[in-house]
């Protein structure tokens, strides 16, 4: 590794830290950055920097200013971030800007885009759900609230979340320090000419090795005023429903209309389990692997197919994998050649895992 790959390395890693940081903003330093921003882009300070405990309440916060003034987001992160990013690809070339990105940004793109996407959906919906309530069935009335709050989430600045462009411009912006220092130390913001309004951190984050939100007990994302987000593998779902999932039984499984809230309770029961207690008929087996099938009374069928992983795993066990196929399956090999979006006929596997 050659001393431009390391810094690659080093800057990825610490931005990696502080996308997925949790915990108390260190808000003096936020609050530098936040004026250092300001500075940088040619303007006055904020007269005061507020602070909120989550996005949800940053943004009611910001709907309650009456002497905010404008946003002066252009400026303090558009302008700046694109004027540094032509910098950049013009010092680089095309082919040398596409490399630097691969080797610095690229690496944490998806992981900072689901949560803001994430984060930004749950605000919309816990305020439309909020206005749905105190209207009743108005659902005029929570739609507009619902816009209301889309319009002041586009004001915001995704502090560490924006870990990813920062990282690409590590040690190269210096019109991007007031930003960094920011994203360093507290999460999303909203400059204002008269006031910034800053996010603490969530107090909790749980990712699966995949880097999707995750989590069978609680909520996969936190903020300490009680905003959260509930994910089972990335996939959204409502924390009463995560609540339901520690006495799961095979019927209550079969009875689940949704077929994506269905999937989570599959795997988090266990599809082994679920066979064996399902009465499973043992449809075909071949040398990929052994379908099982479910029939169900009032639904498509349930078809699985059981393979062995042929690579050890540390202690020399070998694992057992449950693949959810089609119903129309009638082989393990057209199973297995499905995953793959392969005809059974041209699937040829060369190693089994």
């Amino acid at each position: 590794m050659n001393h431009a790959d390391m810094n690659h390395t080093t800057a990825q890693d610490r931005w990696r830290s502080v996308a997925a940081a949790t915990g108390p903003a260190d808000r003096a330093a936020a609050e530098a950055g936040v004026r250092l921003a300001y500075r940088t882009a040619g303007l006055a300070e904020p007269a005061r920097v507020v602070w909120a405990d989550s996005p949800l309440a940053a943004v009611t916060l910001v709907r309650g200013l009456k002497d905010q003034g404008r946003s002066v987001r252009e400026e303090v992160r558009t302008r700046p971030w694109a004027e540094e990013r032509r910098r950049l690809h013009d010092a680089l070339g095309p082919a040398g800007w596409a490399a630097h990105w691969q080797a610095t940004g690229a690496h944490l793109w998806d992981l900072t885009r689901d949560l803001a996407e994430r984060i930004r959906a749950g605000v919309a919906e816990a305020a439309e759900s909020a206005a749905s309530a105190a209207g009743g069935a108005e659902t005029a009335a929570s739609g507009r609230e619902a816009a209301a709050v889309r319009l002041v989430l586009l004001d915001a600045v995704l502090g560490q979340h924006d870990a990813a462009w920062l990282a690409a411009f590590d040690g190269h912006g210096e019109r991007l320090a007031g930003l960094a220092a920011v994203a360093g130390h507290a999460g999303w913001w909203w400059p204002y000419e008269n006031v910034a309004v800053v996010c603490e951190r969530p107090v909790e984050l749980h990712r699966d090795e995949a880097g999707r939100l995750d989590r069978g007990d609680g909520p996969a994302l936190a903020f300490a005023d009680g905003f959260a987000l509930h994910a089972w593998r990335g996939m959204p779902v409502p924390a009463a429903f995560l609540a339901g999932l520690a006495d799961l039984t095979p019927e209550r499984i079969r009875k689940e209309e949704n077929a994506e809230l269905r999937r989570v309770m599959l795997e988090y029961y266990g599809y082994d389990r679920y066979l064996a207690a399902s009465g499973a008929r043992h449809e075909h087996r071949d040398e990929t692997g052994v379908l099982w099938r479910i029939e169900l009374a009032d639904d498509e069928d349930v078809a699985m197919v059981e393979v062995v992983n042929s690579t050890p795993e540390p202690d020399g066990s070998h694992r057992t994998y449950w693949l959810r196929v089609p119903p129309r399956t009638r082989t393990a090999r057209e199973g297995v050649a499905w995953t793959f979006g392969l005809h059974p006929d041209v699937y040829e596997p060369l190693v089994q895992t």
